[in-house]
């Protein structure tokens, strides 16, 4: 995709974010690689009124704080630009307060392998990372660790991240977490799920790739 293309898909994705209802106003954002740098939803934006001009250029390597753009970057730019340096894999990162997902990381209560589609996280279980004060730096360190062997993560009082190589892969796995989520609580209202065990998920992964789940949501 050209630069242009990316944008508008970004803008595109951040609408849907809240159309889908795994994102309420301003506070998700969503970043995308693209030759070395990062193009990332604006601070402080609605959705309805951005524009693909508004997505601003962060570089990935380095420490220079510094953007392009006629608005400032996402005030959670530093995790996404983490994100990005640490696992080469990740093409694009989707950050939002979905309800259920959301609702867990209050709870500080990592969601466990309760469903077969777990596996397409990269592991058994989805973690909660520690908690820390938006856009910062521990924040940042603490995805990172809940991320570690995963591709999603809840933020502790906070929301939920997951990446994908893609932006249309990122997006469908938030909802796919989101909806996990809602099920997973649905469960413990009812006597609690059943967790399958770690070789069931490696086994539903294992057949996934098989399938081409990976080839039909990239």
């Amino acid at each position: 995709m050209t630069e242009a293309e990316i944008r508008r898909a970004i803008v595109e994705a951040c609408r849907a974010m809240n159309a889908l209802g795994i994102n309420q106003g301003t506070s998700g954002n969503i970043s995308v690689r693209h030759d070395g740098t990062m193009l990332i939803t604006p601070t402080s934006t609605p959705y309805d009124e951005m524009c693909p001009e508004d997505i601003a250029a962060v570089a990935i390597p380095g420490e220079d704080e510094t953007w392009k753009g006629r608005r400032p970057p996402s005030t959670e730019w530093r995790f996404h630009r983490d994100i990005l340096r640490a696992r080469p894999e990740a093409g694009a990162i989707v950050h939002a307060h979905p309800p259920y997902c959301t609702a867990l990381a209050i709870a500080r209560r990592d969601i466990p392998g309760c469903h077969y589609m777990m596996a397409v996280f990269g592991g058994t279980d989805v973690r909660v990372a520690d908690y820390a004060t938006f856009g910062t730096s521990e924040l940042s360190r603490n995805a990172l660790a809940a991320l570690e062997g995963r591709s999603a993560c809840l933020l502790a009082n906070h929301g939920m991240i997951v990446f994908g190589p893609s932006l249309r892969r990122a997006m469908w796995a938030a909802v796919e977490l989101e909806t996990i989520a809602r099920q997973y609580y649905l469960s413990l209202l009812i006597g609690g799920p059943h967790i399958l065990s770690d070789t069931e998920i490696a086994d539903a992964g294992r057949k996934l790739g098989a399938y081409g789940a990976q080839e039909k949501v990239a």
